[in-house]
């Protein structure tokens, strides 16, 4: 028999918080999220996301009265507002491999949705598309990189059996620092001499003066992805927090901005994989010593991950995106980087795919964004 709490305390959050912590005790290739993260990223008060959205969260118990499943359902103005399309979100999904579990968190879910009005779900969304997402269905094989997700092989038939279909696929990247074609950097050189004299500048992100440049960053970001499926914009507190992250956890080497005239059109960022020194921190609590091992961890990791390549409208043929590649492979080459991922890439990013390929770039990873409509359903 399966119970569904919703979780309205400290203890139901904690058990919703520690539940994946339980559930992936032996899965070597999981790498934990750290519990203050999640307290934060759930956190109505503390996160702006929540400025423009809601949340409800449900736990599973059975019949001895452990938690044996997760989901959270998610409503978002400012994704019904860009798109004009009513639908709400499931996230933070993890369960057991039994379908009783799994379908009845979707019916608690559904059921907070449907009272929300919405007139469909996508999902999972963690809380979203500017978060973790995705269900990983292909490439389990190998560890996951920082914000990116890694469940149980099953979770695909549990998502469909609780009547969900494929919307969309994600796919990662992976690519050898050494396999970079050489041929790219005295092409970018040649492409950057063009630009400068057509009066586009590519240069590093001043990070010491972040907040002058986070606004410039943040209308990169807003235009450059406005028309990707499952984009979602970003309001001003949410950007702040974003660029104060990008500053702590990335180097100015892996943060480059391009402008027209002052103008800014494009920004690449890359982070640093901490998952590297966190899989190690198997209960995902930072103290009393755990929080050792982050110290000076930018230059303890050996492969990062490109967060966001973005042009803008009229700038996406001009080969600034080739620059910025190349400038980031002499970063990772001074780093002693060995290995990097560009994720994820929505499965009909026709330009973007095809670029990937060209340096070389394996699509080793596939997730997916699944779908659920009311209507179909009854």
């Amino acid at each position: 028999m399966v119970q569904i709490k919703k979780v309205e305390s400290k203890k139901d959050l904690n058990a919703f918080i520690g539940f994946p912590y339980k559930l992936y005790a032996d899965e070597a290739l999981y790498v934990p999220d750290l519990r203050i993260v999640q307290k934060e990223t759930l956190d109505k008060k503390k996160n702006p996301f929540f400025n423009h959205a809601d949340a409800e969260y449900f736990i599973a118990l059975n019949e001895h009265g452990e938690v044996v499943g997760r989901i959270g359902a998610i409503t978002n103005e400012n994704y019904v507002n860009h798109w004009h399309e009513n639908y709400g979100f499931f996230g933070f999904f993890d369960s057991v491999n039994d379908k009783a579990v799994s379908g009845a968190l979707f019916d608690a879910a559904k059921s907070w949705l449907k009272e929300k009005g919405v007139d469909g779900i996508y999902g999972p969304m963690n809380p979203s598309t500017n978060d973790t997402c995705g269900t990983l269905v292909n490439g389990f094989d190998t560890p996951p990189y920082v914000m990116m997700v890694h469940n149980k092989p099953y979770y695909d038939e549990l998502i469909k059996a609780a009547g969900f279909g494929k919307k969309m696929d994600l796919f990662s990247y992976r690519f050898l620092v050494s396999d970079f074609p050489h041929r790219y950097l005295q092409l970018a050189d040649n492409i950057e001499k063009r630009l400068k004299a057509d009066g586009i500048i590519i240069r590093k992100v001043n990070f010491k003066k972040i907040k002058e440049e986070a606004p410039k960053l943040q209308s990169v970001y807003n235009k450059a992805w406005e028309k990707n499926w499952g984009f979602i914009p970003m309001d001003d507190e949410e950007f702040k927090a974003l660029a104060t992250e990008l500053k702590m956890v990335t180097s100015s080497d892996f943060v480059y901005i391009a402008e027209d005239k002052g103008k800014p059109v494009a920004f690449i960022a890359i982070l640093p994989d901490i998952n590297e020194i966190t899989k190690t921190i198997r209960n995902g609590r930072l103290f009393p010593f755990n929080f050792l091992k982050l110290i000076n961890f930018k230059k303890k990791v050996t492969r990062g991950r490109v967060l966001t390549l973005g042009l803008i409208d009229g700038y996406r043929l001009k080969g600034i995106d080739t620059v910025m590649y190349a400038r980031c492979f002499q970063a990772a080459k001074k780093w002693g980087y060995k290995e990097a991922e560009a994720s994820w890439i929505l499965e009909n990013n026709t330009m973007m795919n095809r670029i990937l390929k060209n340096i070389n770039a394996d699509p080793y990873k596939t997730y997916r964004i699944y779908s659920y409509n009311f209507e179909n359903h009854g």
